[in-house]
């Protein structure tokens, strides 16, 4: 059993490290990165404890490999706990403190393949960013000038090709050559976004739980990577699916007090947002293929009865926070998933 436990409060350039042992705080001193791995790997098996930040999934995975117990903690426990005015070393101490508290819930973190895939993901939505702010910008500056962008004359692209062909529109050399660089910068962007989709399809065929998950309804490529990045690292840091659920938000916020259970609505503010928007979409994709058609399994004809009771978006997010629960059974117990059909 480790009785040492190792607060670390990362920086970009130094981190501080509060060393508990025998219930007494031995050390809290700063430390270099290189100074710090080198007292990873000199120090015996013990509890290393991170905030949960930026780094942190390294530095996990490296203390890991060096025989300690590495485990994440949320900032916000962290805060709550922190004693005085918000310096490293008062910092440090409070992740020991409250690395204490009984029955926290750590974090779970990624390992590097997660991370990959995570960025990959990332830069693809970023791409997407730039290219909806610089349509936007290119269709604003353009109704300036009286240029409509319309479908009827071949959308964005034809709209500028038929500018910059025109002769006759008094625009200027320079204008043109602006508008050609930002056209060039929209036809990139859109080669990137499909490089990173073509790449992430391609992983997804040929990951095992990734590949696995693409058979649940609604569950796109873009949706079976992020459930993999979400769940798949360490899936027992939840006890059960309902946990998963709740933790990505799709399930009713609580409002309970004196023995009685209130559930108020979905929340609105959500750590991993963009996951849950794309479950929810993905959800009401599958909604609406199967309400046009006779239902041939029980999920189905469940998701049939709920959108006659409740209507097309609630059954959205129920059928999504019921995705997230059977991904964490399939990552977890490593099943198949197979719905069940309705006997004759």
């Amino acid at each position: 059993m480790n009785n040492t436990i190792v607060g670390v409060d990362l920086a970009k350039e130094v981190i501080q490290v509060c060393i508990y042992t025998n219930k007494r705080v031995r050390s809290n001193k700063e430390m270099t990165t290189s100074e710090f791995l080198t007292f990873l790997a000199n120090q015996k098996s013990a509890i290393v404890v991170f905030e949960a930040c930026a780094t942190s999934n390294y530095w996990k995975q490296k203390a890991c490999s060096l025989g300690h117990d590495a485990r994440l903690i949320c900032p916000k426990l962290v805060n709550s706990v922190r004693q005085n005015q918000k310096t490293d070393k008062n910092d440090a101490l409070a992740i020991v403190q409250a690395a204490l508290l009984p029955d926290v819930n750590f974090i779970s973190g990624k390992n590097i393949e997660q991370q990959q895939l995570q960025s990959i993901v990332r830069f693809r939505e970023l791409a997407i960013k730039q290219k909806t702010a610089l349509s936007n910008q290119l269709k604003s500056l353009l109704l300036e000038l009286n240029i409509r962008v319309s479908s009827r004359h071949g959308g964005l692209k034809g709209v500028i090709q038929s500018t910059l062909e025109d002769g006759e529109n008094n625009l200027s050399f320079e204008f043109r050559s602006a508008l050609k660089m930002a056209w060039t910068q929209y036809s990139t962007l859109l080669k990137s976004i499909a490089h990173y989709e073509e790449t992430l399809a391609k992983i997804s065929t040929k990951h095992s739980d990734c590949k696995r998950l693409l058979k649940l309804e609604g569950v796109s490529t873009i949706n079976a990577v992020n459930l993999y990045i979400a769940l798949g690292c360490q899936p027992e840091m939840f006890n059960k699916g309902k946990d998963a659920s709740a933790c990505i938000g799709l399930t009713p916020i609580q409002y309970s007090s004196g023995g009685k259970v209130k559930l108020g609505s979905i929340g609105k503010y959500v750590k991993n947002s963009m996951l849950r928007s794309n479950l929810v979409v993905g959800a009401m994709a599958a909604i609406n293929r199967i309400i046009t058609r006779e239902a041939k399994t029980k999920k189905e004809a469940w998701i049939q009865a709920l959108v006659a009771r409740r209507g097309k978006r609630c059954a959205a997010v129920a059928l999504a926070n019921k995705t997230v629960r059977t991904a964490f059974a399939m990552l977890t117990q490593g099943t198949e998933y197979k719905a069940e059909l309705i006997s004759a």
